[in-house]
């Protein structure tokens, strides 16, 4: 524990549905749902409007949809969140370079590594400072938490939200955490809390009072020494810099479970591409391709396979996935298809089995005189689609929420697309809610776009942090309080 609350911890508030609101004006202030629209879509997450409704991260879409039927049901724009994922890294990094990624949205700093922070009061003013960066760079809010370690300081983003600060000064942790809930400590799940509370432990002020030794006895000796630990607040660790991804891997489940053979391999290819894509972003290769199969009674099997050294090579990785899923009987369906790479590193690994595998594919493509199947070219993979083909390409070309133009009416964006029609509404960030046009799905005028910023002209934040007040005055720091703007 540190004698400063000098560890700061951002969570982006809503991230992705604060996303699509700050992009599309028609929907500010509505209940926005994110996530798979499917029959078996999960919710990823949802507006504070939403949530008063009960919609909550991981819920299925389908039950989401009987809680909020007139939510808008969009489906993520992973582009546009890991841009505005970059612009909030960016100004953290400019804080210390000690930053902890945790996902897109959330993120731990050290202040005091950075020089930014010494004490209560320069932690303070630093975590306002950023939160209103943030607001200024991406139009979004943060809630920010302060305190001596990091369990404390993500506690505190929690209590905080939305769009607040907290700040915990050391020596009062256990006084806050005593009335909290078991389930605010890292680690204890439903199944945790449940065992705990048929012990008559509900509250961390339960979990202190029972001591060590009754901890281990009822979680055993390595959850229960750290149960212990951190019902008293204690928590020493560090802020890591580098947090190694160890793989990359991208996956879909469907709608309806996949028969067709050749559908099936189509998947797989389409997901091989995604996969580099996200390989290559990250500037990474890997050496091992992971295919994985739910089957329609939700059996999964895995199979992999080690290649003679990394690749980002999207022919080889889509080849190997494709040997990988000769080995796997589908011929009951399959409701889930993902490829991934592990065995990451930063090179590429020059083969000449790589170029061979060019080679063969561009003979095979001479040879049958059309272009290979990518992502949205599921038409070219057999000759007669499935009856409700035309409606799921129509789907995937034009997923709602998603960013269009068209040549007379400008920037919009899909509010849904079916029976051979696509709706879009036109309007920017910046601009008044837009109105709403109907279009035929294969409109020549109408294309897929990327986003737009959240922010037309972002302010220019280069010199900053180099103004914050920095103090060891302690004015300010007689304990922990919550500031909203």
């Amino acid at each position: 524990m540190r004698p400063a609350p000098t560890i700061l911890h951002l969570d982006m508030d809503a991230f992705y549905a604060s996303a699509e609101q700050a992009a599309k004006p028609s929907l500010r202030g509505k209940a926005v749902v994110v996530g798979g629209l499917g029959p078996r879509g999960v919710v990823a997450t949802a507006s504070y409007e939403a949530r008063r409704l009960g919609v909550h991260s991981a819920m299925p879409t389908a039950q989401a949809r009987r809680l909020a039927p007139n939510a808008a049901y969009l489906v993520p724009r992973f582009s546009l969140y890991r841009t505005v994922s970059d612009q909030v890294m960016e100004l953290l990094g400019r804080l210390s370079p000690l930053v902890e990624p945790l996902s897109l949205d959330e993120a731990f700093v050290d202040l005091e590594a950075g020089g930014t922070a010494d004490d209560a009061a320069s932690a303070r003013a630093t975590g306002e400072g950023l939160r209103t960066a943030i607001r200024a760079v991406t139009g979004l809010s943060g809630s920010v938490g302060l305190a001596g370690s990091k369990m404390l300081a993500k506690i505190a983003s929690e209590e905080a939200k939305p769009d607040g600060l907290l700040l915990i000064e050391p020596g009062t942790e256990r006084e806050l955490l005593a009335p909290m809930s078991v389930r605010i400590l890292p680690g204890v799940g439903p199944a945790t809390g449940d065992h705990l509370r048929r012990a008559g432990m509900t509250t961390v002020h339960d979990l202190a009072e029972a001591g060590e030794a009754e901890l281990v006895r009822l979680v055993g000796k390595a959850h229960g020494h750290g149960l212990y630990r951190m019902a008293l607040g204690r928590d020493d660790r560090p802020v890591v810099a580098e947090r190694d991804a160890k793989s990359v891997s991208v996956e879909d489940t469907f709608d309806v479970d996949l028969h067709d053979r050749v559908r099936v391999r189509a998947e797989v290819e389409r997901l091989a591409v995604r996969c580099v894509e996200r390989l290559r972003a990250a500037d990474r290769s890997g050496r091992t391709v992971v295919l994985k199969v739910r089957r329609y009674d939700f059996s999964t099997l895995t199979r992999s396979e080690t290649l003679r050294g990394p690749t980002d090579d999207p022919t080889v990785v889509r080849e190997a996935a494709g040997r990988l899923l000769e080995s796997v009987d589908t011929t009951g369906g399959v409701r889930l298809l993902g490829v991934g790479v592990t065995g990451l590193a930063d090179y590429t690994q020059e083969d000449l089995f790589a170029q061979a595998a060019d080679a063969r594919e561009l003979a095979q493509r001479a040879q049958e005189g059309h272009r290979a199947p990518v992502e949205g070219d599921e038409e070219n993979v057999a000759a007669e689609p499935e009856p409700e083909g035309a409606e799921l390409l129509a789907a995937r070309r034009w997923p709602a929420g998603h960013d269009v133009h068209h040549e007379e009416h400008g920037h919009g964006w899909v509010q849904g697309s079916g029976v051979g029609r696509v709706t879009v509404r036109f309007e920017e960030p910046w601009s008044a809610p837009g109105r709403v046009l109907t279009f035929r799905v294969d409109d020549p005028l109408l294309r897929p776009a990327d986003p737009l910023p959240l922010v037309r002209e972002a302010a220019d934040y280069s010199s900053w942090p180099a103004s914050l007040p920095k103090s060891r005055s302690g004015a300010d720091s007689a304990g922990g309080g919550e500031s909203s703007p």
